[in-house]
């Protein structure tokens, strides 16, 4: 009697069984079943919702915002100017290498617009100004000897001396006599200020897309000696008087002058490079910078001292210290923002 046949496992029938389903379904052919249906409402809804989307991708996407196009993430610019003006004070006249700190052109000056002199200083002792902690005294054991104050005038001397005016007493010090505040002599130079001019030629470069352009219009007439900016009639004539520019700022001149400020001025380039050359200009703004209703951190000063006019008089160092309040022009980062070229 012959012996019966092994049955192969029942995971290998099922295995054989999907590979001859898969290999027959490879040949099968398919194709979608398209249903109308009859009904105007949907229709229009279904419409409604087609043109809906067309719409957002040309209007929205498209038009508004540009998603076609590259954009220029490093803009170059450069920025030089150029002060020209005189004004006059109480006791001589002014002119741009005097007022205007520091005097190379860059993209950030000062224009000095009142100062206040203490004339003829020289090493030697006087009353400490009273506006030192600590200063004022009634006799001499109010003043330590030696003592050195860093907001001070000088070295203490121990001694407790009538002011320079009034009845008020300060410790006597040793150092640049006198101080500041005690013989110092206020000269107003804002007068003819408002009409000093400024030209502030700017540069911009966009290295993705090989554009480069300027603010100012290329011509050979003498143009730039005679023109002043105005929006509408000289875009490309990039001279600007001081007052002009604190008036855009919404400042009083005749205020700002004496307290100083720090006015900021932007110049946006917007450029779509879609379009031509021409339509790339620039948008200029002002404002002032300096919080002006704090008064701890509003105005803008500085000190100098003139070394031309330092000199020894009969054995004595003499200097002339200079306390200055004027007007910082800080270009601000120029706002050169993108260059556009469809991609």
């Amino acid at each position: 009697m012959a012996a019966a046949e092994p049955k192969p496992p029942a995971g290998a029938a099922a295995a054989g069984r999907l590979a001859r389903g898969c290999w027959s379904a490879f040949w099968d052919y398919e194709t979608p079943k398209v249903i109308v249906v009859k009904n105007r409402r949907l229709g229009v809804v279904y419409r409604a919702v087609q043109l809906l989307i067309l719409l957002y991708f040309v209007w929205y996407v498209f038009i508004v915002q540009k998603s076609y196009q590259d954009s220029e993430t490093g803009p170059e610019s450069s920025v030089i100017t150029k002060v020209k003006g005189i004004t006059f004070s109480e006791r001589k006249v002014w002119d741009v290498e005097e007022y205007v700190k520091p005097p190379e052109g860059g993209s950030v000056f000062s224009i000095i617009t009142r100062i206040e002199v203490t004339p003829s200083q020289t090493l030697g002792t006087c009353p400490e100004s009273v506006r030192v902690s600590n200063a004022s005294c009634d006799t001499d054991e109010d003043c330590v000897a030696e003592r050195l104050d860093m907001l001070g005038s000088g070295l203490r001397t121990g001694r407790c001396v009538p002011y320079y005016q009034g009845s008020a007493k300060t410790c006597e010090v040793w150092g640049w006599c006198p101080v500041e505040d005690g013989a110092s002599v206020s000269q107003f130079l804002g007068k003819m200020a408002p009409n000093f001019t400024i030209l502030i030629k700017n540069s911009i470069h966009y290295p993705k897309f090989q554009f480069s352009k300027g603010n100012i219009e290329h011509r050979k007439d003498g143009y730039l000696k005679r023109c002043t900016f105005d929006e509408v009639s000289d875009p490309y004539c990039p001279i600007f008087k001081l007052g002009f520019i604190v008036e855009q700022a919404g400042e009083n001149f005749t205020e700002l002058a004496h307290t100083g400020g720090v006015i900021g001025v932007i110049i946006n380039w917007d450029c779509d490079l879609d379009l031509s050359a021409s339509k790339c200009n620039p948008k200029y703004s002002f404002r002032r910078l300096d919080p002006k209703h704090v008064p701890a951190s509003s105005g803008y000063n500085f000190r100098v001292m003139l070394s031309q006019v330092c000199q020894v008089l009969q054995g004595k160092r003499q200097r002339h210290p200079h306390a200055h309040q004027g007007l910082w022009d800080p270009h601000r980062r120029h706002c050169a923002r993108t260059g556009l070229l469809p991609v």
